[in-house]
């Protein structure tokens, strides 16, 4: 099947299912991270839309272990980076409708939560097409180490996704039942 038909598929079950009240446990997240001794200085994380699993949560937990919190800014020519967020910044909806943050600091992550379409046991991740991601990982590859960490619900899983050469690989995967490394 091809990606845009795989993508098209899980994104409507993923709205078929958000009644069901499915969501992370930020302790044994951040239980994971310490215990792998994974740098969590700098998180970058995304506001969550189009009925993906909602990081904030972690994200707040992490800022209160001292972590500095960061959304991406989508760019020109289809380019993103990371930039500092608090609870109290306020949001602006970008051209996608995605909330973004206000402020102009920048921040490289040491971890990165992805958001995903569909992700299989390989650690590979089906995004929504644009690449952004993707592009950003290729960036901050040349730059220092990222640790990623692809969110999503547990049947979002698929038995294997369909890669080219662009598509960056995460280092973990998170739902609600299960980490996968």
């Amino acid at each position: 099947m091809s990606k845009s038909k795989l993508r098209s598929k899980i994104l409507n079950l993923r709205k078929k299912n958000l009644y069901k009240k499915l969501s992370l446990y930020p302790e044994r997240i951040y239980q994971f991270i310490k215990k792998n001794k994974i740098n969590f200085k700098n998180v970058g994380g995304y506001y969550p839309c189009n009925y993906e699993i909602d990081d904030l949560k972690v994200l707040n937990f992490l800022r209160n272990k001292g972590s500095n919190i960061s959304l991406p800014i989508i760019r020109e020519n289809n380019q993103m980076d990371f930039f500092e967020f608090t609870n109290s910044d306020p949001l602006k909806i970008n051209k996608y409708g995605i909330a973004e943050p206000i402020s102009a600091k920048k921040i490289y992550p040491d971890i990165i939560f992805v958001p995903l379409v569909a992700y299989d046991e390989a650690l590979n991740r089906l995004g929504y097409g644009g690449g952004f991601y993707d592009r950003y990982l290729e960036k901050i590859g040349k730059i220092k180490k990222i640790f990623k960490i692809g969110l999503g619900f547990s049947y979002q899983e698929l038995k294997k996704i369909p890669i080219d050469k662009y598509d960056k690989k995460l280092d973990l995967v998170i739902t609600e039942k299960k980490i996968i490394q």
